[in-house]
């Protein structure tokens, strides 16, 4: 499915989140380290801001449309948490097990593709293209303020 081009940018940030995610499923023992590596440098980099960002303006321009309880913005927020302590614990850890580095690979990659397959296309068929431009707004001022 197309991406609307107001959430077009969430999308790439997705599409980088999913390269480091095959890398923490496919890391063996001799490249655990370079995929721990790959995916601390895009937490820090972009994926926590993301997290905060889709928080912070994107769930609530849903939530004017839908219940603050909807199960597709409950099951994000959920797993915002659980993907939160993971990447603590992967930065915590200097020789995590090769079970939590694919572990953390797979709940990345099924939060991207639920938020790009699930809550994506909610948002768009329930905003209008005039809302869905002040967001783009929104999520851009948020990106560039921190």
């Amino acid at each position: 499915m197309k991406r609307s081009e107001f959430l077009q940018n969430l999308s790439r940030e997705h599409h980088r989140g999913l390269f480091v995610a095959l890398q923490l499923r496919r890391a063996t023992r001799a490249s655990m380290t370079d995929a721990r590596g790959a995916f601390l440098q895009f937490w820090h980099s972009e994926g926590g801001q993301h997290f905060r960002v889709e928080e912070e303006v994107l769930l609530p321009a849903y939530a004017r449309h839908r219940p603050p309880d909807e199960p597709a913005v409950v099951r994000v927020l959920t797993e915002h948490v659980d993907l939160r302590r993971r990447a603590a614990e992967m930065e915590a850890s200097t020789a995590p097990s090769l079970t939590d580095v694919h572990e953390l690979g797979e709940r990345l990659a099924q939060h991207i593709r639920h938020e790009e397959r699930v809550l994506f296309p909610a948002i768009e068929g329930a905003l209008s293209d005039a809302e869905l431009s002040e967001l783009a707004r929104a999520l851009e001022r948020a990106e560039t303020s921190a």
